[in-house]
């Protein structure tokens, strides 16, 4: 049987890193965005896609493993209110999630293929803002989901 306090440190580490580097990202692409300098995005929009790749990634497929398992660990059933509302909000975080690492590619591509000097096409403009969109339903489903673990509320569906 796997280290029940080992596997809560996986899930809590993979849920810090999840948030933090979507909070990070979040940050700087808004702030590289507002600062209107086309090499800052170029920068920014490609650590971005990186740090998806390299953090938000292998957070996303932990959380859920690690989730499940102290769920079993720990005698809840998966069918639990809390544990079902958060599950629910997981999903709607990735809905909102898998575009945006779409727009973040469509993004960098378009600041590295602009001119020096010349302005970013309106397509970027449109993206950029949809970008930031989608991130508040994320940000607001994820502290949900962790007053969720938390709390552990008890209520009826």
């Amino acid at each position: 049987m796997p280290d029940y306090a080992l596997l809560k440190t996986v899930h809590i580490l993979s849920s810090t890193l999840l948030f933090g580097t979507g909070l990070g990202t979040a940050f700087h692409g808004w702030m590289a965005n507002r600062s209107g300098v086309l090499a800052a995005r170029r920068v920014v929009n490609r650590n971005v896609e990186r740090a998806d790749w390299l953090f938000t990634t292998p957070a996303v497929i932990a959380q859920p493993v690690t989730g499940i398992w102290l769920a079993q660990l720990a005698g809840f059933p998966l069918t639990t209110p809390w544990l079902v509302t958060a599950m629910a909000l997981y999903v709607l975080v990735g809905a909102c999630w898998l575009p945006v690492v779409a727009i973040q590619i469509a993004m960098r591509r378009i600041a590295d293929t602009t001119p020096d000097g010349a302005d970013l096409p309106p397509r970027y403009h449109r993206l950029a803002r949809w970008w930031f969109a989608l991130g508040w339903p994320a940000f607001a489903g994820v502290i949900v989901i962790f007053w969720l673990m938390v709390a552990k509320p008890e209520f009826a569906l």
